[in-house]
């Protein structure tokens, strides 16, 4: 039961620290910064509760060379700049269709759905 403790207690940290930034870091970020807080913790376990938490849709997982991690799964898209890899929030002022009611064969339900832009950043 300590264990079951302690592996909430990490992905209350990673989760918390995911939420505080903008930045959509990598794993290996996340695992920099939270091993401030909890000096024990290895990449692996970081990695493993990354992957728990994206599959119980806590937080997101951007599509990129290497995966990012956002904390905010609030509806939104993401941009990608091709030059400096950068990432930002795209957040929609115009409706967007309800596309997880899209019907596309032989797809029985649509559960989620990322949009991604790409091009280059205004710093770019």
């Amino acid at each position: 039961m300590e264990s079951e403790k302690r592996v909430t207690c990490q992905k209350k940290i990673i989760l918390d620290y995911l939420k505080s930034v903008q930045t959509h870091p990598s794993a290996e970020i996340i695992f920099k910064k939270v091993r401030k807080k909890l000096p024990r913790i290895s990449l692996g376990t970081v990695y493993r509760n990354l992957k728990v938490m994206k599959e119980r849709g806590d937080i997101l997982e951007i599509s990129s060379q290497i995966a990012r991690y956002d904390g905010d799964v609030s509806p939104h898209s993401h941009f990608v700049c091709e030059k400096c890899g950068k990432i930002f929030d795209v957040f929609q002022k115009i409706k967007m269709p309800k596309l997880n009611k899209i019907k596309v064969e032989p797809v029985k339900h649509i559960k989620n759905y990322q949009i991604y832009f790409y091009g280059a950043c205004k710093k770019c």
